[in-house]
């Protein structure tokens, strides 16, 4: 009989830190090091934060014999994404004044980051968040992370419901632990974290833990993700997330959720027993069953979930390795309720839909196309600056989107050609972006994320030059082709559900995936491992060409590389991502 596996180091370090204090506290105050030491280096992570340097001079500062330039990054807690502009004043103000970068980075977690905060101004950075009515809890670690929710200014009636459930299931998944709060902010309450606790929490679904119904002592055994999705938009790529509330209405009104759960993009190169995988539908729960749905999900993985390999950890694999019934069966047992059969949605698309678009209410609101997602004064495009000028005068609201862009919404019709005025002036409003630019995207990678194995940000705007002439070579300039890159294969650019993706392997070097689709349905597959920019550029160029020549009509690139056959489409990911092409 063999000796169960042991449990990850990680599952000790959740174990011996006292509900996520660990000794934060007291490292703050050591000065000897940027950083933090021993299992503070991962406990941050719970409260929002990754300890990171700049590698562009880290080689630079070993010869110097120096200590690599430590710092955080840190990842604001924001359900929805909807931010006033008050608060986005208070943001743009501490990036100046308190980072390294003098950036805000937009992220496609619906969010914002703050990178290169030194450790003494880390608490600062905290009160400051707290002060504007904002924080990072279970940004990072092995929690539910910030809950997505479709950016849909136009529906507003519908919007403000499922915004609305973003908040609650955010709240209701929440560590109750008070470390955030007796770190950062000298244990003054946290507003956010004051409503939570307050729904019952299904019997069987509770931890047996007196300080974490939900999460339990160890809290889950990796990340978690979780939307609210509004059809037909597919704006929060709902595949790559753990648990996922596609929005049914009736009447205009909200009438409940399907429920689908397992999706995840990450992997490891060459790992055969790690791959992406889509979201599986269990069903659809009446609003009164929401939260009890969220928290039974939530629990099943807590408790089924593997705590000894992390790399199988994630909630696709426990689908697997406990099986799909098995685990339905069993949300529904902790639920109190069985899943009502899936109601009939569909979708038609993903990306943002850039420039103005008039609300059900008569409002206007403008998207902004963020090139990836990096809010910076640039040489003739002070971006940062224009957005702060929009916050001083805009009334409404501001929605940061899945796509790292940005609308500024519910604008009345007497300020719109004033806040156009501001926006074109300082470059976010600019009639040479493209269809292709605006549907591409790539994660920071380097020089920040310490997991970067190519480049991804700093790449992306120069190729997409280059895509740009092959689309406006072949007659194609006002098409597209959803593209992304991500500089390691933890799935942070959604790579793996791109058309086309590449995935960073070493600097200057990519695996190159296609066979994606538009509406983000359909993991694509790897064509060609470890290539060149140079050898890329010259297969899209055949690609596209025999794409303009032979699509069907409206056929998107990602059904059109399947149909001819430039790659056989991932059918069952578990089963067949790995398979070699024929």
């Amino acid at each position: 009989m063999s000796k169960p596996a042991q449990p990850s180091d990680n599952e000790r370090l959740k174990e011996q830190s006292d509900y996520l204090h660990g000794t934060i506290a007291q490292d703050l105050g050591e000065q000897l090091t940027g950083g933090f030491q021993g299992d503070n280096f991962q406990l941050i992570r719970f409260h929002g934060m990754y300890e990171q340097d700049d590698r562009d001079i880290r080689a630079e500062r070993l010869e110097q014999k120096l200590e690599p330039n430590k710092n955080v990054m840190l990842r604001c807690r924001l359900p929805g994404g909807i931010i006033s502009p008050e608060q986005w004043l208070g943001i743009d103000r501490f990036a100046g004044e308190h980072t390294l970068y003098g950036s805000i980075r937009l992220t496609n977690r619906q969010t914002f980051q703050y990178h290169g905060v030194l450790k003494k101004d880390i608490k600062t950075m905290h009160q400051w968040l707290h002060k504007l009515g904002l924080d990072s809890i279970a940004t990072a670690g092995d929690v539910n992370r910030n809950v997505l929710c479709t950016s849909n200014p136009v529906e507003s009636a519908l919007h403000r419901e499922a915004y609305e459930w973003a908040k609650k299931i955010s709240e209701a998944l929440l560590p109750q632990t008070t470390a955030y709060a007796d770190i950062w902010l000298d244990g003054e309450k946290v507003a956010s974290t004051e409503t939570t606790g307050k729904h019952a929490v299904p019997e069987r679904a509770d931890s047996g833990d007196a300080v974490e119904p939900v999460l339990g002592k160890h809290y889950l055994p990796r990340k978690f993700k979780t939307t609210v999705v509004i059809p037909p938009h597919n704006d929060v790529d709902l595949h790559a997330n753990d648990l996922n509330f596609v929005a049914i209405g009736a009447n205009g009104r909200l009438a409940g959720f399907n429920v689908l759960v397992g999706g995840g993009l990450s992997m490891e190169h060459g790992n055969h027993k790690t791959f992406p995988n889509t979201a599986q539908e269990f069903g659809f729960v009446p609003l009164d069953k929401v939260l009890a749905c969220a928290a039974a999900v939530v629990s099943v993985q807590r408790d089924w979930g593997n705590r000894s390999d992390r790399k199988n950890a994630k909630t696709r694999y426990t689908l697997i390795n406990k099986g799909l019934d098995n685990f339905i069966a069993e949300v529904e047992q902790r639920m109190g309720a069985r899943f009502e059969p899936v109601r009939p949605y569909h979708f038609t698309s993903r990306g943002d839909r850039i420039g103005w678009v008039k609300g059900e209410e008569g409002l206007w609101h403008l998207t902004l196309f963020i090139e990836n997602g990096r809010l910076l004064d640039y040489p003739g495009r002070p971006l940062k600056t224009g957005v702060r000028k929009i916050a001083e005068i805009h009334r409404g609201d501001f929605r940061l989107t899945a796509n790292q862009n940005l609308i500024v919404a519910n604008v009345a019709p007497k300020d719109k050609a004033k806040i156009e005025k501001i926006a074109r002036a300082h470059g976010l409003i600019s009639d040479s972006v493209t269809k292709q630019r605006e549907h591409s995207m790539a994660c920071v990678s380097l020089p920040t994320c310490p997991l970067a194995m190519a480049e991804a940000e700093r790449f992306l705007p120069q190729f997409i030059d280059q895509v740009d002439a092959l689309m406006a070579e072949h007659g194609l300039a006002d098409d597209h082709i959803v593209l992304r890159v991500t500089g390691c294969p933890n799935g942070c650019g959604r790579a793996m559900l791109a058309e086309i993706g590449l995935v960073g392997k070493a600097i200057g070097r990519y695996n190159l995936y296609t066979g994606g689709n538009r509406e983000g349905t359909r993991i694509p597959r790897l064509f060609k491992e470890n290539i060149t920019e140079a050898e890329i550029l010259a297969i899209l160029a055949q690609w596209i060409g025999a794409w303009a020549q032979n699509r069907e009509e409206g056929e998107g690139f990602g059904d059109f590389a399947v149909r001819s056959g430039i790659v056989k489409p991932v059918i069952n990911p578990a089963v067949d991502f790995w398979d070699e092409q024929p």
